[in-house]
């Protein structure tokens, strides 16, 4: 059994609900226990700022699905909820990342792991120090260490779950 996190994020059509659905979604998907799931945190758009606010959050999840068929689940996912992509930073009703997958380093055309940019987000650094706070990071620190000498103080802790 493998241990993956996931990374969720919505700006449109009630974004708290979209992720709240998403993780339940993801509880009830056969071949996905969900170990933990963050609280919601709402942060503003990174890349393309005419758009409104994202609520974001990191669930933790064991599976024995290889790391690509997680992915395609994942994007599988993201099409039933209605995700379209018309450009690069849009607005999107849901929004699925994989992280981490046991600790593997893959680099392929539908997924790179970890994920190479999870510790310069914010919203993806701070729920992750929640459920997990001891989960290193490529540089070698852990998240919390992380989060103290790289403070987000653009990322809000909403009620919890």
């Amino acid at each position: 059994m493998a241990t993956a996190l996931i990374a969720l994020g919505s700006n449109l059509q009630q974004p708290e609900t979209q992720v709240s659905k998403a993780i339940a979604v993801l509880a009830s998907t056969p071949g996905l226990s969900l170990i933990k799931a963050s609280s919601l945190y709402a942060t503003a758009p990174v890349g393309y700022d005419n758009q409104p606010d994202f609520i974001n959050a990191v669930v933790q999840v064991a599976t024995e699905m290889p790391a690509p068929q997680l992915m395609q689940l994942l994007l599988d996912i993201e099409q039933t909820f209605g995700r379209e992509r018309p450009f690069p930073n849009a607005p999107r009703i849901l929004d699925l990342d994989l992280l981490d997958y046991d600790g593997i380093q893959l680099d392929t055309e539908l997924l790179k792991l970890p994920h190479p940019r999870m510790h310069e987000r914010g919203f993806v650094i701070l729920p992750l120090a929640e459920i997990v706070p001891d989960f290193v990071l490529p540089q070698g620190q852990t998240v919390v260490e992380w989060t103290t000498e790289h403070p987000h103080d653009d990322v809000r802790k909403l009620n919890p779950n």
